[in-house]
């Protein structure tokens, strides 16, 4: 019997183990992930269909959406919470992927890593330079809350964050247009068409 508790003892600490994903290894799996679609010998279109499904998977989208709406988000209806929600992955997958699409084969060297809390760790790393770009340094947000299932909550390259960015932007358009969402809505609808 002490036996038997003990096999389940031991297989209930190492599935638990065997699941989760360290953030350094997440990035980096990644990383290779994107730059294996950039290498193939495909269309750009094809090839921005296939960094948006890795998006998809290993960003939370949502969440980079209400941060950058800032404390706007307060003031939404529960049905424009869900369009906003629909407006902004659009937004976010067509900037994300047609940007990462004009790169031949990045490499991404993921460095080290620094656990900030329960909830994030920084993952630290360097897209390598090229005889046509300068070394460039990305921090990569991860929010770790799910062991199991880490995702990307921002970019920071060369100290500027992405999120932080995007949110100032958000509010710079609501600002000019009297804090009216529909304004905002308007222009991610816009930039999504074209």
């Amino acid at each position: 019997m002490k036996k038997i508790l003990l096999i389940l003892l031991l297989l209930s600490i190492n599935s638990s183990n065997v699941y989760s994903i360290e953030p350094d290894v997440f990035i980096q799996s990644t990383v290779n992930r994107a730059s294996q679609i950039l290498s193939k010998n495909i269309s750009k279109e094809e090839k921005i269909n296939e960094l948006k499904s890795v998006a998809k998977e290993t960003v939370d989208i949502k969440g980079v959406g209400f941060y950058s709406l800032g404390s706007a988000r307060k003031n939404l209806n529960d049905s424009q919470k869900i369009e906003y929600s629909k407006l902004f992955e659009d937004y976010f997958l067509k900037s994300f992927s047609s940007r990462l699409a004009e790169y031949t084969n990045p490499e991404i060297e993921v460095n080290d890593k620094k656990v900030l809390n329960k909830n994030y760790t920084i993952v630290n790393s360097l897209l390598v330079a090229t005889s046509e770009r300068p070394e460039v340094k990305i921090d990569w947000r991860v929010y770790t809350k799910d062991p199991e299932n880490p995702l990307i909550r921002d970019l920071i390259i060369e100290g500027l964050s992405l999120a932080r960015t995007q949110k100032e932007e958000f509010s710079s358009i609501l600002n000019s247009n009297d804090g009216d969402i529909n304004a905002l809505f308007k222009t991610l609808e816009e930039f999504s068409k074209n």
